[in-house]
């Protein structure tokens, strides 16, 4: 596929290197020749220097034949602009759009009928929804959301205080309530263990989840009741991502402070937050401040500042005052590699939460949604079943007779409303959404071909 990507900032660049490695025909546009120097050295792109909403530049970049558009500047006009031109000047397929504004976000009819935007991307809304995931389950180091949220994959790391330490595990299900829960890998010491036994979890062992959602999270609750664990969370950083996490937590019921180091951001906050919201006016890394507001008592530090130094210092010294999980929000993928195994329990990158929407416009087909976890080496997409039983490889197939890679499992299934975890003599129907887990990545493609149908259906 031919993709031209505008703007070569972190998502652009981040949004690069994985459709790079889709083997895809990637042109960058940026006005940044430094930048776009280091990703032409860097992956096998080509890189053109201009400005895209100026029509020669998109010409220069072979706009004309370009399959798809994903436009990703800094601004909500260059993207919008840029998209605009794309239709009605070069007839591209489809425009992806990164959107900042609100507005846009809630009235993506507008977008489609005015600037030509088949869909958007939004890296703020993206990064909430997924800090939220890791807060809502405690021992969670990553939580991807499949079936319009009904079902999440988690992978749980089992620290000496998890919540699941106890827990004995068939080779199907996690004991939620009515075994709304799956395991998909179990790693123990670096090797992914067979599960074809009862087993109990150990210290360090790392769990990949398939889970209700509702389920999973009444669990939880139930749990944390149980143990009278207050739910607790400090935020650093008022920006767009910490004031939407801060909101979305409140919803929520969760007892929430927030700092902010600007006193006029401060103000803007206190009158837009609920009541409910705490808004300190200070810095995250100001130990007395920390102290002073009983870190020690709080389920979770969160800190999404817009820089990644000031997010790794506070976050290690809100773990080492006795925050219960510390998570930071670190661009630079060097800086994430480093916090691994650290005192920093989840580092996010704020690029790799919003690619998941991309895999689909890129690989098209059957596939709804697709997720990369454990740093890229897995991946979970969500298929759906089209076809019938005589053009397609999985309709009218029970789950045992269906020939994935001894590596993969099916891990839920959403048909019309209902969830249904799959047991081995579930049979796959035609209008199923059926998410896929894959440990090793490079098994996707193989799986991608069983859901594909036969040119007789179109």
């Amino acid at each position: 596929m031919k993709i031209l990507l505008i703007g070569a900032g972190r998502v652009g660049s981040s949004v690069a290197e994985n459709l790079v490695s889709e083997k895809n025909d990637i042109t960058i546009v940026d006005t940044n020749k430094e930048q776009l120097r280091y990703l032409q050295e860097r992956f096998d792109l080509k890189a053109v220097y201009g400005d895209a909403s100026s029509p020669d530049v998109l010409m220069q970049a072979g706009a004309e034949d370009t399959d798809l558009l994903v436009s990703c500047a800094a601004t909500d006009a260059v993207n919008l602009v840029t998209c605009k031109l794309a239709k009605d000047l070069f007839n591209i397929p489809r425009c992806i759009s990164r959107i900042r504004g609100v507005y846009y976000a809630q009235h993506p009819e507008v977008l489609q009928e005015h600037f030509g935007v088949d869909s958007i991307i939004s890296p703020e809304a993206s990064v909430t929804q997924y800090l939220q995931g890791l807060i809502e389950f405690p021992d969670a180091l990553q939580v991807v959301h499949f079936a319009d949220g009904k079902v999440s994959i988690a992978i749980i790391k089992i620290g000496k205080r998890s919540t699941l330490l106890d827990y004995q595990i068939d080779k199907n299900h996690l004991n939620l309530p009515q075994g709304r829960g799956r395991i998909l890998e179990l790693v123990r010491n670096g090797e992914s263990l067979p599960l074809d036994r009862l087993f109990n979890l150990k210290v360090d062992d790392e769990l990949v989840l398939a889970m209700d959602t509702t389920e999973a999270v009444k669990a939880i609750s139930k749990f944390n009741k149980e143990k009278k664990r207050t739910r607790s969370v400090m935020i650093t950083g008022g920006g767009n991502i910490g004031s939407r996490l801060a909101l979305a937590l409140s919803i929520a019921g969760y007892n929430v402070r927030i700092i902010e180091q600007d006193k006029a951001r401060c103000e803007q906050l206190a009158a837009k937050l609920p009541e409910n919201v705490l808004v300190l006016y200070g810095n995250g890394t100001d130990e007395s401040l920390l102290l002073s507001e009983n870190i020690d008592g709080m389920d979770a530090w969160v800190a999404v500042t817009n820089d990644d130094e000031d997010n790794i210092m506070s976050s290690l010294l809100a773990k080492r005052l006795g925050a219960h999980k510390v998570i930071a929000l670190i661009s630079r993928q060097a800086y994430g590699e480093l916090m691994q195994g650290s005192m920093i329990d989840v580092a996010v990158s704020p690029s790799q939460a919003t690619i998941g929407a991309l895999l689909h416009e890129v690989r098209q087909g059957a596939i709804v949604r697709g997720h990369r976890l454990r740093r890229g080496e897995s991946e979970v997409i969500e298929f759906e079943v089209m076809g019938d039983e005589h053009n397609s490889a999985v309709v009218g197939k029970r789950v045992e007779d269906i020939r994935l890679p001894s590596s993969s499992r099916i891990a839920a299934i959403l048909r019309e409303e209902a969830i249904i975890i799959p047991q081995n003599d579930t049979v796959i129907a035609t209008g199923d959404h059926v998410i896929v887990y894959a440990a090793n990545r490079s098994t996707m493609k193989r799986i991608e071909k069983l859901f594909q149908v036969s040119a007789m259906f179109f």
